[in-house]
Formats: structure tokens, C-alpha cells, sequence
């Protein structure tokens, strides 16, 4: 089933599947390496487990027969990354946890009920403070944003809409996400960003692997925006991964 509420899993589990590679980063981080018996191929954090850990296929196409071959006591799934209909299907067997993370705030609960679903409080709480202190010693970045356009997809272009965890975290950097007036994950083309001029233009590592080659792309269309690449990572991983995006986001302000 769908646990609704974390009292619903009585027992710690001892045998969990990660639907998310920052989520199976903060497995990790909370010393659950015993109990992690099943990750998707897209958990590259850490190295060890992406080599040695049963994949379960990738987080939209999840490999179903597997995951029920190795009879987990609990499913750790998100609501953004992971297919409705795939996770609804092991709901009808296992226990599933879905998480919902589209901002900073969010995170932090994350982090809170899984610390308390497998009775690692102690550590995810050193972990949320840690994470507060990080953010609270660079919020001078948020006296003057500088508004960005951050692309995440070619062919067609993609960037992000405000109701995104990436869009958060652009704020939290300091930047004004030009399309926070969206939803999800609009198209936009080279001209539009012609005509709204953008001060930044973020190319993300993923997804999509921007590189040198679209960034010199880019340049010669839009020569008075700043077009830089961006570790994804940092804007978009909602575990332990936040430890080093705000450290991350004032080596950036210093770069550019």
C-alpha cells in the first residue's frame, strides 16, 4: 500500500528499493547500506553502490518483475520522478513511501520522515541542521537576484517552470527564474530567449549533458547573455547533495 502516514510501518525496515538517485545518496548518508537492496541505474551516488547494488531499471521505466523478486519491505518512490502507474503497481504488494519535493522546505521533511520511517532520527537531524547552517551562511546572495533562464533539455529546448524544486533552488542561489511564471517543464525556443534578453542563461549537466559545443552554440544567438554550465546536481539532488549546493552556489557568484 501507499503509506499515508510514517506510524503505518511499524517495524524498521530491513530490506528497502530506492526509486531516486538523491534519495538512495541519503540512504548512504544515514548508514542504510545493509538494508538498501535495490537502486535504479540513474543512483550514481555513491560510486560503491552504483557497482555493486541489483538495479531496478531507471526511474520512469522500473524494471517491476525485479523489484518484486527482491521482496522489499518498503519502496521509497517520489511523486515528480517516478511513473504513477508503475508505483500504484507496487503499491498493491509492498509498502511504498512517495515523497513530494519542490523546494527547500520540502527537502528538509524528506530527510525528517525518512530519518523517522527507518529510525535514523539522530542522523537525519544532524543532516537538517547541517543543511540550515550551510543556507543560512550564504543567504547574502538573495539581496539582488539576477534573473536566469536555466535549460535542462535540446531538441527542443527546455527550461523550468515555478513549481519546480530547480526553480527553489534557483532562489535560494540568488536568481530569478524568468519563467517562474510556469508550470513544469515549458518548451522555449532561441527566439524567445532573443527577445526577453535573459541576464544568465544556465546550461545544466543533466538531464541533458550540455557542453563547451552548445554553450559556443548559444553564445553566437544570444552574445549578451552570460551563458554558463552548470552541475544539475546541485540544483536538483534534495539529499545530502544540499550539504554542498550552497557552498556550490557562492563558488558560482564568485565565478561569473
Amino acid at each position: 500500500m501507499i503509506l499515508k502516514s510514517i506510524t503505518e510501518l511499524l517495524k524498521k525496515p530491513t530490506r528497502i528499493v530506492s526509486l531516486v538517485p538523491s534519495q538512495t545518496e541519503l540512504f548512504h548518508f544515514l548508514e542504510l547500506e545493509l538494508e538498501t537492496i535495490g537502486i535504479t541505474k540513474f543512483c550514481v551516488h555513491p560510486t560503491s553502490w552504483h557497482r555493486e547494488k541489483v538495479k531496478i531499471g531507471g526511474t520512469k521505466n522500473l524494471d517491476i518483475e525485479k523489484i518484486i523478486s527482491l521482496e522489499p519491505d518498503l519502496i521509497i518512490a517520489n511523486k515528480e520522478e517516478n511513473v504513477k502507474e508503475q508505483v500504484e503497481k507496487l503499491a498493491n504488494g509492498f509498502n511504498v513511501w512517495v515523497t513530494d519535493v519542490n523546494n527547500l522546505d520540502d527537502a528538509i521533511q524528506m530527510i525528517k520522515d525518512i530519518g523517522s520511517i527507518t529510525k535514523k532520527e539522530s542522523k537525519a537531524s544532524t543532516l537538517i541542521q547541517s543543511i540550515k547552517n550551510e543556507f543560512l551562511r550564504n543567504q547574502h546572495h538573495l539581496n539582488t537576484l539576477k534573473n536566469v533562464v536555466y535549460l535542462i533539455w535540446k531538441d527542443p529546448y527546455m527550461t523550468i517552470g515555478g513549481d519546480t524544486f530547480i526553480s527553489n533552488m534557483l532562489l535560494q542561489a540568488g536568481y530569478k527564474n524568468i519563467f517562474d511564471h510556469t508550470l513544469r517543464y515549458p518548451e522555449v525556443s532561441v527566439e524567445l530567449l532573443q527577445d526577453l534578453k535573459p541576464e544568465y542563461i544556465f546550461l545544466s549537466s543533466e538531464p541533458y549533458p550540455f557542453s563547451n559545443k552548445h554553450l559556443e552554440e548559444l553564445k553566437s544567438a544570444l552574445p549578451d547573455s552570460k551563458i554558463i554550465l552548470v552541475n544539475g546536481e546541485m540544483f536538483s539532488w534534495y539529499g545530502p547533495r544540499l550539504l554542498q549546493a550552497a557552498n556550490y552556489f557562492n563558488q558560482l557568484h564568485l565565478k561569473i
